[in-house]
């Protein structure tokens, strides 16, 4: 794809691909959660790491985040923008080392306040700290608006 014919993604579009991630993400993982625990792991105030809850919780999202850029470029509510991750230099695939350093630096990201995070909103080549230490942007087609209007006979 020629570079005239894509752009940046920028905060709001991105934000709402993290929607749908999460509430993707969650359907997964509350019925898991709920099979292995029963009804109590959600009422309980007990704070405790088990096995089952440490991999759903954690190792289970970073397993579909990362094998979905790795396959797709993109996770579920990226494609449901049209965005792809892309390496910042030459546009081309991320490795997958990239990726899982991408997804670890999220966490330094919204450490101080998320700011790495809005970051995107400011930022001309819309990249938040994460994709900044991963070497990457998030790109898609230029959006040239809805087709015009044509009736029969006018």
């Amino acid at each position: 794809m020629k570079t005239d014919e894509i752009e940046y993604v920028g905060f709001w579009p991105r934000v709402g691909a993290t929607l749908i991630d999460t509430v993707l993400l969650f359907a997964v993982m509350w019925p898991l959660l709920t099979y292995i625990y029963g009804w109590e792991y959600w009422t309980s105030t007990e704070w405790v790491f088990r096995r089952a809850e440490l991999f759903i919780n954690w190792v289970l999202p970073a397993i579909l985040a990362i094998g979905f850029w790795r396959i797709k470029q993109a996770t579920p509510g990226k494609m449901a923008v049209s965005a792809r991750i892309v390496d910042a230099r030459t546009g081309c695939p991320v490795s997958t080392q990239r990726l899982v350093v991408r997804y670890v630096a999220y966490y330094v990201s919204f450490i101080p306040l998320g700011l790495g995070i809005i970051w995107v909103a400011f930022d001309s080549r819309k990249q938040g700290w994460h994709d900044k230490i991963a070497g990457t942007v998030v790109v898609r087609r230029k959006s040239h608006g809805p087709a015009p209007v044509a009736f029969e006979g006018h």
